[in-house]
């Protein structure tokens, strides 16, 4: 049993074993990591109480990788690298780095090697006006999903035969890159290019740098909406093609904008309003083929399901009112004041009897 006089020594020993665990942890064991702002690169900090040497930090700290490759987006921390958007991120990598240094370096000094750089829209715009929208917040983690249609954009007719070729539209693409690295058009025709291979990411992020440029132009917000319309933001394409809309110029069709949302609609179930603007568009262009086969589509979609649900809806609530008028009927008819009984007083009885033989008694007198 510990005795009162016991405890200062009971707490001074406790105090002299963790101060022995202090001195005898190994501090090594621990990752520091410092900036070597000559160099421009993070070393490790570990071999400073080493060797007095910094080294760099290598690229199997899987601790730091995960720190590097995990951004603040929105209001949580997300997991984001360049596996998740590519099969072999070496290529990529060197593809990037090749890309980064064809722009610094003028077009005689890269030897005739510029067709290896990568095609993008350069590095990724801090702000956009619609970057609220729930499909842009989220270009991260979109899959990746081909857009074959999108290459009509780029067809030429030859003969009578359309004729398409993916690796010389990227040639062409790199060379106007080259000439006008910073042209809306330019980052317009690249995020296409991307909608082709399936690269959503990359798409959104060329059509976020023309819109940092250039927030109301019609053809990049259309673009856009096409873009989270094949993924499924029904919400944010309607709002984006409506911007378009109401920006397009008054001396081009709308067209394309009018059969987006006629699109749009019929995949939220409004034909109506999907046949209306399908019937927009057609007018603007009437031998637009996707067009025509939608307004068919919602054409033949029978009615009768519309009218019976309809049907269905008016029996529910006459019915409801009908339970709700009988309830009231059945109630007024309980709450009937009912008939106030008198209770028997013995008392008063009495006192009735009483008064009735007094009066006859005198009847009887004043008579006789």
């Amino acid at each position: 049993m510990i005795k009162m006089w016991d405890l200062p020594y009971l707490s001074c020993l406790v105090l002299y074993i963790f101060s022995f665990q202090v001195i005898v942890i190994n501090s090594r064991t621990s990752n520091i990591w410092k900036l070597n702002l000559e160099e421009d690169l993070i070393v490790d900090g570990k071999t400073l109480s080493q060797d007095d040497t910094e080294k760099p930090l290598s690229e199997e700290d899987t601790v730091f990788n995960i720190i590097t490759s995990t951004v603040y987006y929105g209001n949580t921390w997300t997991k984001h690298g360049f596996d998740m958007f590519c099969t072999d991120c070496q290529i990529y990598e060197q593809q990037r780095a090749g890309s980064e240094t064809s722009e610094d370096t003028p077009p005689s000094e890269t030897n005739g090697h510029s067709d290896d750089e990568y095609l993008d829209c350069g590095k990724a715009v801090n702000f956009t006006y619609y970057d609220n929208l729930v499909g842009v917040a989220r270009r991260h983690r979109h899959p990746n999903v081909p857009e074959p249609q999108v290459a009509l954009i780029f067809t030429k007719k030859k003969n009578g035969v359309t004729e398409f070729d993916i690796n010389s539209l990227e040639k062409r693409l790199k060379k106007a890159k080259r000439e006008k690295p910073k042209s809306v058009q330019l980052y317009n025709q690249i995020g296409n290019f991307w909608r082709i291979k399936g690269d959503t990411r990359q798409s959104i992020e060329c059509f976020r740098r023309a819109l940092a440029v250039a927030p109301y132009n019609a053809e990049v917000l259309l673009n856009l909406a096409r873009v989270l319309f094949t993924l499924q933001y029904l919400d944010d394409a309607i709002y984006l093609t409506r911007r378009s809309l109401e920006v397009q110029p008054p001396d081009r069709s709308a067209w394309q904008q009018y059969f987006t949302l006629g699109e749009i609609f019929k995949a939220y179930g409004h034909y109506q309003e999907a046949a209306l603007h399908l019937r927009h568009a057609l007018a603007l262009k009437p031998d637009f083929e996707p067009a025509l086969a939608a307004l068919k589509d919602i054409e033949n979609i029978p009615e009768a399901s519309v009218h019976v649900y309809t049907l269905l809806i008016i029996i529910c609530l006459v019915m409801g009112v009908l339970l709700v008028i009988l309830s009231s009927v059945d109630s007024g008819t309980d709450t009937e004041e009912p008939k106030t009984q008198r209770h028997f007083n013995r008392a008063m009885a009495m006192r009735s009897l009483r008064g009735v033989a007094f009066s006859g008694s005198r009847r009887k007198k004043g008579g006789s």
